[in-house]
Order: structure tokens, then sequence, then C-alpha cells
């Protein structure tokens, strides 16, 4: 070979060796990227495989792991093996070139298998292949806190330009990724397990002191409301529930009833909203005979039936005007008359309200009279709204789905991104609304585990805007100073309000703790239009 022939030839060799390691810096970017952004533990893993195929056309990437119950080697994954032929692939401990590799935590290079009696082909997937071509198979071990965990291996038709050395190398650095992976994942799982624990410990701690309550939830909102209830509930004292619809008035009411000396007598649910007012009155106070057309015989009132218990008042906002003075009559005096008679009625009750409204407004409107308002507001408790109190959105779906899963005879589970947007989410319907769309999950999805794609987009975008608020408040990637990132917030926290309460400003300065001023100067300040909200 003549001088310039070497040249040449050492030149090629070189271009070859440099797109080489291109290509292995490329691989390993890809497969950096993948455990970064892992979610799922065997997809990940898949996706390292495929990468070292569609990269550096490495056949029959495998990795095999050590199953500690059988103390065994198995595969865990693979790209390129079928789902028969990974099954075959179990290896005693010191068997065959990968339980070699595995015990003497040492690479292992077998440059034609054809000619290796401890290649053992037990997977079977190389049949095809082995009168055709020669194959070559290196191993690497997994080594993880200085033991070995398992054994990465792949299939290669070597040229001369290629070393096994190299190969050796780059795989080597792999395991190492594969390796740190599992580490990653181990703290995970144990932060998720310690978690899991301290929830579970928390619930038994509420259940063991509220177990009557049936109440779920682990924020200090709902603590303060399982407090209130306990301290109230020995009492007699009228007790007025406020909160938005759906956030779960007549649980606490049925809570304060079942914790009560009261709770062996009847506990009477009347909801103000749902009768005309000619025929509320005779709901609530009973009629005599031939008191008006159709009273063909005594009615005993809801209040006569409730005697010795409690009496619910739902939606107490909407009871008609001309009603509530003899209602006012009943929680001062205890006593009343049924429509049409004279005689009166006394009873031994307990009067428990609820609103969704906000009566100091309808007192002002002329709507609600203001000395029933002060005789029902004994005892206030607030219960605020779920989107106040992320923290119960979790353990709450938790129940719902277990719930619905036994009475419909599923076994669905939901994928970390589907809470994420149910965290997201602001629910307006509240607890309610999140224990229907449970159920409809569990009802109507076609997989056992849902995700993301599965949820309406109201959800998904959910999920993407409190994703970029969050990447807002941080000031990552979006060149922001925290002021401004804030400044951010705040407005889109005045427009969900505004459009929770229909543009009302009132209202929601007072969901958002502002006066009217301060709302009105803020949506001046934030050029926030009629148009704007909702968006």
């Amino acid at each position: 070979m003549s001088k310039s022939t070497q040249i040449i030839a050492h030149s090629s060799k070189t271009a070859q060796n440099q797109s080489l390691q291109a290509l292995e810096l490329q691989a390993l970017y890809e497969i950096s990227m993948l455990i970064g952004k892992a979610v799922d533990l065997e997809v990940t893993l898949y996706e390292i495989l495929k990468t070292l195929h569609d990269t550096l056309q490495m056949e029959r990437a495998t990795l095999v792991l050590l199953d500690k119950t059988s103390e065994k080697l198995k595969i865990k994954a693979s790209y390129g093996l079928t789902k028969e032929e990974e099954a075959r692939g179990v290896y005693e401990l010191g068997e065959g070139i990968t339980g070699q590799v595995f015990k003497n935590v040492c690479p292992f290079v077998v440059p034609d298998i054809r000619n290796e009696p401890m290649f053992l082909n037990r997977t079977r997937s190389r049949d095809h292949l082995l009168t055709k071509e020669k194959l070559s198979f290196i191993g690497v071990p997994v080594v993880l806190n200085n033991a070995p965990i398992g054994v990465l291996s792949v299939d290669r038709l070597f040229g001369p330009e290629v070393s096994f050395e190299e190969d050796i190398r780059f795989l080597t650095v792999v395991a190492t990724l594969i390796a740190q992976f599992f580490r990653l994942n181990q703290a995970i799982h144990l932060k998720e397990e310690l978690l899991i624990e301290e929830n579970r410990s928390l619930k038994a701690e509420i259940q063991a002191r509220y177990g009557t309550h049936n109440i779920i939830g682990v924020s200090k909102a709902i603590r303060d409301v399982l407090l209130s209830v306990e301290r109230v509930a020995q009492s007699r004292a009228t007790v007025l529930i406020s909160g938005e619809s759906g956030t779960g008035k007549e649980l606490v009411a049925r809570a304060v009833h079942n914790a009560s000396p009261r709770k062996a007598g009847p506990f009477i649910k009347v909801n103000c909203a749902a009768l005309p007012a000619e025929l509320l009155e005779s709901e609530l106070f009973g009629h005599e005979r031939g008191a008006f057309t159709g009273a063909v015989g005594l009615k005993k009132g809801r209040f006569e039936l409730a005697d010795g218990g409690t009496i619910f008042l739902d939606e107490i906002g909407e009871l008609p005007l001309s009603l509530q003075p003899k209602l006012l009559r009943v929680l001062q005096e205890y006593e009343f008359e049924r429509v049409g008679g004279t005689n009166t009625i006394h009873v031994d009750v307990r009067v428990i309200a609820a609103t969704n409204r906000t009566l100091e407004d309808a007192i002002q409107q002329g709507m609600f009279r203001a000395d029933l308002y002060y005789r029902l507001n004994v005892v206030p408790i607030l219960l605020p709204p779920l989107r106040n109190r992320p923290e119960d959105i979790l353990p709450l779906t938790d129940f719902f789905l277990k719930k619905y899963c036994q009475m419909h005879g599923r076994s669905i589970t939901l994928s970390p991104a589907v809470l994420q947007a149910f965290m997201a989410y602001s629910w307006p319907g509240n607890v309610r609304e999140l224990q229907n769309f449970v159920e409809r999950l569990v009802i109507m999805s076609e997989s056992d585990v849902v995700e993301l794609h599965a949820l309406p987009p109201f959800l998904q975008n959910a999920c993407k805007c409190g994703y970029e608020i969050a990447q807002e408040v941080s000031g990552a990637g979006q060149g922001r100073s925290m002021p401004e990132s804030i400044q951010m917030l705040e407005r889109r926290k005045i427009l969900d309000a505004l459009h929770r309460n229909r543009w009302v400003q009132s209202r929601a300065a007072k969901e958002l703790g502002l006066t009217l001023r301060q709302i009105g100067y803020k949506i001046k300040k934030y050029d926030i239009k009629p148009e704007d909200v909702g968006r």
C-alpha cells in the first residue's frame, strides 16, 4: 500500500470514528432527556433501548434484572424481542454469558455467537440469523450502590472499522445512566410511600376523631369545620352553614346531628328553593283539614316531624318574606300554628340552615329580614370552595374512585397527568362536580388507566394553564422578573373570580377578600374588559 493510500485510509477511519462518536453523543443526549422527563419506569426503559437501535443499529437491546424473589435473572425490558421471547429469557445466577456478566460484574464480548458454547440463545430470537451472518454479542453489568442489579446486552454486526472496546465503553456509560435512573425511581417511590403513609396516618387520626362524619379532607379548612362540628353539636344552638353550591353543606348538617345528643331522633331536610311559596308554609308547619282547597285531612309539617331531632333548612336565602316572621317565631319560642289552625304546637327541634347566597346582600336588597339572619347566624360555619383547598382534591378523588369502581365493577386508575389536571382545575361545581366527574370516568373509560388525552378540553387546558402559571411565578423560560410574574398571576385570579361571578364585581371582590374599590382599581390597572373574562 502506497503512502498516499495509507493516508486516505487513515483519514477515512478517522472520519468514521468521528461520525460514530457524534452518534454516541446523540444517543447519550436522548437517553438523558428520556430519564429527565420519565414518568413510567417500563416505558422509559423501552425508549432507552429503542434509542440504541435507532441511533447506533444495536439489535435486540435487552435489560435483564435480578428478581430478588426467585433469585433469577429475568428480562425487564427489550427492543426487538416479542413478549414470548422475553418470557423465555430467564437465567440462573452465573448461567450463560448473561449470568457470567452479572456474577463477575465484568463486560463480556462474544465476537461470533455461533462459535461460543456459553451463549445459550435462551430467547431463541436469533434462530433465523445463525446460519446467515456473523453476529456479535456484548453484555455489560448494571451496577447500583456497588452491587450488580442487572445486565445490559446488545447484538452487533461488526465491521472492521468498529472496535469492541468502543462499544463496551459506550454501553458501560449507558448502563451507568440506567443505574442512576433506577436510583432516582427508587427515591421517588420511597418519597411516594412516605407521603402515602403520612396521608394514611393523618386519615386514621381524622377517622378516629371524626369517624362518624364521613367528611373527606385533610386541609386546615376542613379540620376547622370538623372542630366546629364537634363543639356546636353538644349544644342546641342554631347553625348557619354557608358556602358555594356543591361544597357539602348537607353533609356538615348531618355531621352536627350525628354528633349531637339528638342523633337517635329524626333528621328532616327541607329545600326552601324546591317548593313554591304557597306550598312551603304547609310543608314546614302543616295544615288542618279544610285549611285550603285540597286539604282533605290534617297534615303534620316538617317541624312537627323533626320533634326531638334536627331540621335542616337548605337554601334558606330563598325563603319567601311572608314566611320569615313565622320561622323567626319558631326559632325564638319553639312554637307555631298549623295553616288554618288555632292550636299552638310546641316542638323540641334543633335548626340548621344553609345558604349559597350572601344573606347580607339579601338584607340590603330587602329580600331577607335582618332579625331572622341574626337568629339563624348564632354559630356560623363556612365551607370554603374546593379551589381554595386543593390539598383535599386528591383524597376526595381517591375516595370517589374507590366508591364508584366498587359500585360499577371496574378497576380504574388515574395517571399522574390526570391528577395534575384535577389539581389545576378550579372545580366551580366543587365536590359535587368532582364526584360526578369521577363517576363518569369510571363508567365511560375504555381503558383501566385514564390518561390526560381522555379528559375533556377544559381539564386538559387547566393542566396546561397550571403549568404555565407555575412557570411564570418562577420566572422560568420567560425572562420575566418576579414582580411581573406575580402580577400576571393576580390578573388571572381576578379574571377567574369575575368569570365565576358573571362579572358581578361585588361578589368577585368578596371571594377574593377585596373591597369593591380595590377590585375596581385592579380591573383598571390590568385593563380587564368583560370580553376577557372566561378566556
